[in-house]
């Protein structure tokens, strides 16, 4: 029998209640949600942090994994600094926007929470996304009178079976859309065919009447019908000035050598992929803010002005990266401050909302004995290659090893080869160093002594793209891989095409997205993992 769980929401200051799931710990932050919603009376959007007992604060909860019994867990709003809540108990409802929203009550902010936080920082928040893709995909309230005609309905439902004809009621079939595509587009507007099955499936789950008797699981005329609706949605965010559709109308892409059908759209499950400027700013001022930011680098202790100028000229930088596609050696020039282990960290973050260092580590050490224990039952070539790899941890048990180790081992078990990834150097072999590193497009390069042993630490870390040295001195072969991947996402590289079930690996398996679609490999893989 499962224990009930209990947690402490932390909803604002001087504001959290008590939250008690009886079924233990949920499976999803979905879930964790709707529990939250239901018992703490919270409205509107948010995501959670939780006190992470490691690091003594409060970090974003990516998995419920990560969740612990009697654990602390707070409420974040997405579009305000304090929640609109509304409890039996206590009513301590805030706003930091200037109007109120329609699903709370609000009011104005107090002088310290507007000196908290400057009007250019709330706008910027207000045009990210907060959330990836759900685990399971929530239908949003539809308007009254919709609500109105599905409850008729389900009441006809439940008493004869008999389904809504909605090919009969074009403008309730239409709302009903959407509504659909308006909560779609809180998380992206290019879906994907599952995705859009899954929508389907949860319409109908939610609403039975909707089920259409004639189609393949009683969806997929709805799964259809959305696909048109998200087509035509995309059409009015592109009049209205989305950036993320508009870069792909033909008016925009006039004069480029590209092709008409070639769609610019998230392909590693980015959450702000080509997000709009901020309120109040354009090319032209955030290009000043970028000139600014030159000069900012050549001072020292600044690294709080320098972050927060980075936050303002995200956009700024993505609509670059995106559109563009600069050399790196050019952007670099650019963009000095963004090469720098923290802001290759934030700059990640920034594009998928999920904490880049803390999240590769803490799953890979999660991961690690399973995949330790799979290692052992490799045969064949790869299992020698594996064995001489792993061996090296008997002879320097650290966990940088062990973790070096494994990732290396990680490549060679899906037959990939790990040295495309982690090019080792001596350091007096320092020109045929330089003229390798050169001609690689990317990876990380490892500088060894030239005595030392392959258990010894490294003299110098770093990575490479484009045959540029990007980082240098990073020290841990782990956290470079970690880095890697969040070079890839900030300059919106595709990944090296001999390895990639590793990345595969990285992305979907460590750090969570786009978790739900993997290849046959790696789901093998996965399977082994959690099973």
């Amino acid at each position: 029998m499962t224990e009930p769980a209990k947690f402490k929401i932390v909803l604002g200051d001087s504001n959290s209640l008590k939250l008690t799931l009886p079924s233990g710990i949920p499976k999803s932050i979905e879930e964790f949600k709707f529990e939250i919603r239901k018992q703490c009376g919270v409205t509107g959007d948010f995501r959670l942090q939780y006190l992470d007992t490691d690091f003594d604060d409060f970090l974003n909860l990516t998995s419920t994994v990560d969740l612990q019994d009697k654990g602390t867990v707070k409420v974040v709003a997405h579009s305000a600094y304090d929640v609109c809540s509304l409890s039996s108990a206590d009513t301590d409802i805030r706003s930091s926007t200037s109007s109120p929203s329609p699903s709370c009550l609000s009011v104005s902010p107090t002088t310290s929470d507007v000196a908290s936080a400057s009007t250019s920082e709330l706008s910027s928040s207000t045009k990210l996304r907060s959330e990836t893709w759900p685990t399971n995909f929530l239908i949003p309230k539809f308007p009254y009178e919709v609500d109105l005609e599905l409850q008729k309905a389900h009441e006809e439902f439940l008493k004869d079976g008999t389904s809504l004809n909605i090919d009969t009621k074009p403008k309730l079939k239409s709302e009903i859309l959407k509504s659909l595509a308006a909560e779609v587009v809180k998380y992206k507007v290019y879906p994907r065919i599952e995705e859009y099955e899954e929508i389907a499936k949860a319409l109908i789950t939610k609403h039975p009447c909707l089920q259409e008797k004639g189609s393949v699981g009683g969806f997929y005329g709805w799964k259809i019908s959305l696909q048109w609706k998200m087509a035509n949605y995309r059409r009015t965010l592109r009049a209205a000035g989305c950036s993320e559709v508009k870069i792909n109308s033909l008016k925009h892409k006039h004069g480029e050598n590209t092709s008409p059908n070639q769609v610019k759209k998230p392909k590693k499950a980015e959450v702000n992929f080509y997000p709009d400027y901020p309120a109040g700013e354009n090319k032209q001022s955030l290009e000043e803010e970028r000139l600014a930011l030159l000069s900012e680098v050549q001072k020292r202790d600044n690294h709080q002005i320098i972050k927060h100028k980075m936050e303002k000229t995200f956009v700024y930088r993505r609509h670059e990266v995106i559109e563009e596609m600069p050399f790196i050696v050019d952007f670099k020039s650019r963009w000095p401050a963004l090469f720098c282990e923290h802001e290759i960290a934030a700059e990640f973050t920034r594009i998928t909302t999920v904490p880049l260092i803390q999240t590769f580590m803490s799953k890979l050490d999660g991961y690690t004995s399973k995949l330790a224990s799979i290692y052992q039952r490799k045969g064949g070539i790869a299992g020698r290659k594996i064995w001489k790899l792993m061996a090296t941890i008997d002879e320097n048990d650290t966990i940088s090893t062990r973790r070096a180790c494994i990732l290396r081992a990680l490549s060679v078990y899906l037959n990939e080869d790990y040295e495309n990834l982690m090019k080792e150097y001596a350091d007096t072999d320092f020109e045929n160093a330089e003229r390798d590193m050169a001609n690689t497009v990317i990876g990380l390069y490892i500088i060894r002594p030239e005595d030392a042993e392959a258990c010894d630490p490294p003299s110098d870390v770093g990575l490479i793209v484009e045959g540029v040295k990007v980082l240098q001195n990073i020290g841990d072969v782990t956290k470079a891989c970690a880095l890697l991947l969040g070079v890839i996402y900030s300059l919106n590289l595709s990944y090296p095409s001999d390895l990639k079930y590793t990345f595969e690996f990285f992305q979907k398996v460590l750090l969570g997205l786009d978790a739900q679609k993997l290849s046959h490999k790696i789901q093998v893989l996965k399977n082994k993992l959690v099973g």
